[in-house]
Order: structure tokens, then sequence, then C-alpha cells
């Protein structure tokens, strides 16, 4: 382990007094604790320090992790009843962890999320599986000094090979708290230098696990991707903010004649195409046409429509909208632009696969802009499906609930 450099968690407790509103948002169960939240700290704590937070009657209410470069101030770990919290409580939480996601193995994966954060009761805290390589994603520094106890859990629970770290945007803004750990180290085993392999439903894929978006992948998806497959018989697609070439190479081996992936980015093209060839043990993957374009989805979708250019089957997957509440509007917006877009280019009676991983834009508002937009453009929707969150993407707050698809034939 490389951990001689990061203090040891600090052995005494923060006591922290809510507010009212606080404190109702705590008992209904909520992972936060926001700054604006406290009305008193006993003492000025680091990050990482576990803090206990009580009601206005001095009444235990849970007990969490602080971070003083947050706005939420403190991630609740255990709420409701007290516990004491160290390695083998968060080994506890580890092996439950696992356990949920015993079924996804039966279908012949081992890429999948193992710890949701929040919604898996380690907030902040993200671990994704590919193979036999672990991916652990802090989204808190507040997590730094228990690195070891995590380490420590994952490789008796899970025996992986290597576990490689990475850090969000926040967190890599704060270098003074990471002790010298930095994006894309390995923290158990040998550094990884190469993309990872792992099986998906059967299909190969690669996990740029270093320096992918992400973790190097999206594992979201998943479902969803299976769901296109068994609609693609037949069928002429085009996957719109197609990254790597998930959908596309379900959408393949379900029987497509044809694929169209599309993405700004040429590196992540250049995967997909990479993906096709990995998998070209699967007849129906060997036979599909695949073809990649390039450029702004925006742009390149009035230009297909302008050239006549129609399909059978459209994927619209973009990028989150929204990342805060005073995007949303401008969010709703761009949902709406992107839809009519890609109604131009779907046949009628095509089918529509459009998804929203917006945490801020709600499933409700998504739906109905969808059929809203469509009507608008005389293509009224027969709806099929509409799909949350995999086993592997649990909901455990309201925050937590950010992907909503949905699968509609276009008249």
């Amino acid at each position: 382990m490389r951990f001689k450099e990061i203090p040891l968690p600090n052995e005494k407790r923060i006591a922290i007094r809510v507010t009212a509103e606080a404190e109702r948002a705590l008992r209904n169960g909520h992972p936060w604790l926001f700054e604006s939240g406290i009305t008193s700290e006993s003492f000025n704590g680091r990050s990482g320090d576990l803090a206990v937070i009580f009601d206005r009657k001095k009444r235990f209410l849970a007990v969490g992790l602080f971070d003083p470069h947050s706005p939420i101030r403190v991630r609740v770990l255990q709420a409701g009843r007290s516990a004491t919290i160290d390695a083998n409580w968060l080994r506890g939480k580890i092996e439950t962890a696992a356990a949920l996601r015993d079924p996804i193995k039966q279908s012949q994966t081992n890429g999948y999320r193992l710890i949701h954060g929040e919604n898996d009761g380690l907030p902040g805290l993200v671990v994704d599986r590919y193979a036999d390589t672990l991916v652990v994603k802090l989204y808190t520094t507040a997590w730094i000094p228990h690195l070891r106890a995590v380490v420590a859990g994952l490789t008796a629970v899970c025996q992986p090979n290597n576990i490689v770290l990475r850090l969000s945007r926040h967190v890599e803004k704060l270098p003074q708290q990471l002790f010298g750990l930095r994006a894309g180290q390995s923290l158990w085993g040998e550094a990884v230098n190469v993309p990872v392999c792992f099986h998906e439903n059967g299909l190969l894929f690669e996990a740029d696990v270093v320096n992918g978006q992400k973790t190097g992948f999206f594992l979201d998806q998943r479902d969803n991707r299976a769901r296109v497959e068994k609609l693609a018989a037949g069928k002429t697609i085009l996957n719109v903010f197609a990254y790597t070439g998930g959908f596309s190479l379900y959408a393949a081996r379900g029987g497509a004649t044809a694929v169209t992936s599309l993405d700004i980015s040429r590196p992540a093209l250049d995967v997909a195409d990479h993906h096709f060839m990995l998998n070209q043990d699967q007849p129906n993957v060997a036979a599909a046409r695949h073809e990649i374009m390039l450029g702004d989805a925006f742009e390149l979708l009035p230009q297909l429509q302008a050239e006549g250019k129609l399909f059978d089957l459209l994927i619209l997957d973009p990028p989150a909208f929204a990342k805060r509440q005073s995007e949303v509007e401008r969010a709703l917006g761009a949902y709406g632009r992107l839809l009519r877009h890609g109604l131009g280019v779907l046949r009628p009676g095509g089918i529509l696969v459009a998804a929203s991983c917006s945490s801020r834009v709600s499933a409700d508002e998504f739906f109905a802009l969808m059929n809203k937009e469509a009507l608008r453009e005389k293509r009224p929707l027969r709806e099929i499906e509409r799909s949350s969150h995999a086993l592997d993407h649990p909901i455990g707050f309201p925050e937590g609930a950010y992907l909503k698809c949905l699968f509609a034939a276009a008249q």
C-alpha cells in the first residue's frame, strides 16, 4: 500500500448541532448535511474527521465524514442509531454492496458498479469493477484518511489484482489534502498502463481506467444497451453521442444491418471501431456495417436531414446538460432541440431511444418534454418503455435518481 504520508483518522469526534430543517432532512434519510444547516461545531475539524450530529435536545441523529472544503459539510455514514465507524464497519458495507450485485455475474458480465456512493451508504465514494481491476473514485477529500480501510475492505471482499485511484475535479483542486496521491495511480497491485478488458453481457469492451471519462466506461447504461439489442434486428441505427460505441455494438449483435456512431471525439470513435474489432467472433457484429461520423450532433443532425438520410432506430444519449439548478431551463431547451433534429432523420414508424443523465431534470419533466416536442413536430410517440437505474446503480435518496430513458415509436 502507498499511504505512508497520509495521516490516520482523528480519534476525536466533532460534535455538531443543526437547524430544525437539517434535522428533518436527516431524520428522513438524507445523506448530506450542508454548511448552512449547522448551528455549532465543537471544534474546527479536518477533512475526514468523524462528525457526530445531535438534534436540538442533544439526542444522536447521525455520524458522518466531515469535509471543511465542501458545502456538503458532513456526508452521513450512519443515521438513527449509533455505530462504531471503523475498518470492520466499512468492510460490512462493502460486503453488502457486493452481495447486491451478485445477480449481475450470471449474465456474462464482470464490468459493473460495485459501490454507488450515497446510495450504498458510502457517500462520496464510487467503486467500479472491470474484471480483476477496481477503480476507486473520490468525490470528497474526506475519504483520504480512510483509504487504508477502503483498500483493505476491497481486497478482502473482492480479491482484485489492481485498485486504481480516480479523483473528481473538486478533489483534484485540493492537492494539499491529497498527501501526494494522484489520479490514475495504483493503490493496490501493479500500475495499470493499458486499457482493461472486461465483459458486459458477453460482449468484450476495454476501459481506460487511468484517463477515460468517469472511471473508464459508462456502466450505468448496460440494461438500456441490452434493450436496444432486442429492438435492432434488420434495422439501420444512428447512435448519437456514441462515445466508445456501447449502444452501437449491442445493436450490431442484435442484428442491425448498419450502425453509424456519431460523436465529437475522434479518440472515442476510434475506440468504438476497436470494440467492433474485438467482437468479430460474434456473427452479427461481423456482418453489420459500422461507420463513424465525427462532429457536433447539433450541426450534423440537420445536415443529415438536409441530405435526406433516414434511420430505423435513433439513439440520443447526450452528456448531462444540467449539473446545477440554474442550468435546467437551458438543458430542457437543448433536449428539445436535440429531439427535433433527431426526428428529422428518423424514418416514420422508427424507434426513438432518448436518455438523460441530468439529475436536475426530473424523469417527469424529461418524458413530458419528449412527448411535447414530438407532437410539435407532428411525430407523436407511441411509448414502448420507460427505464431508470440498473441494479448496480441503486437510488437511495431523491438526488440519487439521475438516469431515465424513453423507448418509443415515432409516427
